[in-house]
């Protein structure tokens, strides 16, 4: 193999390739990152039976071939590259990189011992990127991170017609976004349970072209597959996960708040706020909201030592007409400022039920306008003490 490439393009596609090694890998072969060169193009290539990354990208091929080395530390090298063209050559002993005055060379790892990257399956329909990462981003807060529960670690993608939904909940928390999508063709509805952790980075990283294609293997979880492609200036992008097994929780329903009494405010101002309160709370307790006349303060302390207060403006509406039917609730503060970072508004519109009953976060571009229902974010409150 011999090849010349930009440093920079060099620099991107292994960093791209290298985030979906594995840290701990199994066996050694899959620490390797995959070069093969060909036609004008190289294509860079991770896997751990899991998750495969694949990136296509132009280059100078003189020889083609195909050569497997260390990732992190090619990875390591590319980013410390001067800024000139890389000439890369590789034979099954070694890969030699010259860069300017700069000249690495490097073991290879035997290419036949590599695993077969998994197919990507048939395209299912495409979604503007930025909606996708931004929807991503609002959900994968609420997903779950305690490994003995793979369930709560994945986000459930449900297609029906031109609307995908995703859906994340780790038992405190629930978050659920809408957004439109054009689907390849008719009877493409179905569901899949995606890692939270890959379909959070895969989305971060589809954002250089227009469109990102999705592709699901099967309609429901267990052995099934799904593909994400993107293609840009960067290079074209493939990552395929497996889908997680079992059954995720029916939590849907816990988005139908009927609210009693209803809170708008202004959502940076009570960002600020809960993170000032915060910083006296003490573990494990919760950062409590006391519903007034037109306002709201919030309280924390730990035992005698620190206490925090600070009261907001806010409107405060009695969807009961007999006067306030709750006037304080406790948030765990990190999940009410998840919440409230993950809205991405203006205005903050809080349905409160009961103390101790599941509230209801949506985002408002005005103080007193429509609430934005495609997104909603449900945390449960935590119980006071008398």
């Amino acid at each position: 193999m011999k090849i010349r490439l930009d440093r920079d393009v060099l620099a991107e596609a292994v960093a791209w390739t290298a985030r979906s090694l594995p840290t701990r890998p199994s066996v050694p072969i899959l620490a390797g990152l995959l070069v093969k060169a060909s036609g004008g193009q190289v294509v860079m290539s991770s896997f751990d039976y899991e998750t495969s990354a694949q990136i296509g990208v132009p280059a100078q091929v003189t020889d083609d071939g195909v050569a497997l080395v260390s990732g992190k530390l090619l990875a390591d090298i590319a980013r410390s590259l001067p800024n000139k063209p890389v000439d890369i050559t590789a034979d099954t002993s070694r890969m030699e990189l010259v860069c300017g005055s700069a000249r690495f060379t490097l073991q290879t790892l035997p290419v036949d011992d590599y695993p077969a990257l998994p197919t990507m399956p048939e395209a299912t329909g495409t979604v503007k990127s930025e909606d996708f990462s931004r929807a991503v981003a609002q959900v994968v807060v609420a997903a779950g991170r305690d490994e003995l529960l793979p369930v709560f670690t994945g986000v459930r993608m449900e297609i029906e017609g031109d609307t995908l939904s995703l859906l994340a909940t780790d038992r405190y928390r629930m978050a659920l976004k809408e957004i439109t999508w054009t689907p390849s063709g008719s009877g493409g509805d179905g569901a899949a349970l995606v890692p939270a952790r890959v379909l959070g980075e895969t989305a971060k990283s589809m954002t250089s072209g227009e469109v990102v294609t999705l592709s699901l293997a099967s309609g429901g979880t267990g052995d099934g597959l799904i593909g994400f492609e993107g293609a840009g200036a960067a290079g074209t992008r493939e990552i395929t996960t497996r889908l997680l097994d079992g059954e995720f929780p029916k939590v849907r329903h816990l988005m139908n708040v009927q609210a009693t009494v209803t809170v708008r405010a202004n959502t940076a101002e009570v960002i600020a706020a809960v993170k000032r309160v915060a910083l006296v709370a003490e573990r494990n307790t919760s950062l409590r909201m006391l519903i007034g006349d037109q306002t709201i303060t919030l309280e924390a302390a730990t035992g005698d030592q620190a206490q925090a207060v600070e009261a907001l403006e806010a409107v405060v509406t009695d969807e009961t007409g007999q006067g306030l039917a709750m006037t304080a609730a406790g948030f765990n503060p990190h999940y009410l400022a998840d919440a409230l970072t993950a809205l991405d508004a203006p205005y903050v519109h809080f349905s409160f039920t009961a103390p101790g009953k599941p509230c209801l976060l949506t985002a408002l571009s005005e103080l007193d306008g429509e609430q934005q229902t495609d997104y909603r974010h449900v945390i449960m409150l935590m119980r006071l003490p008398a």
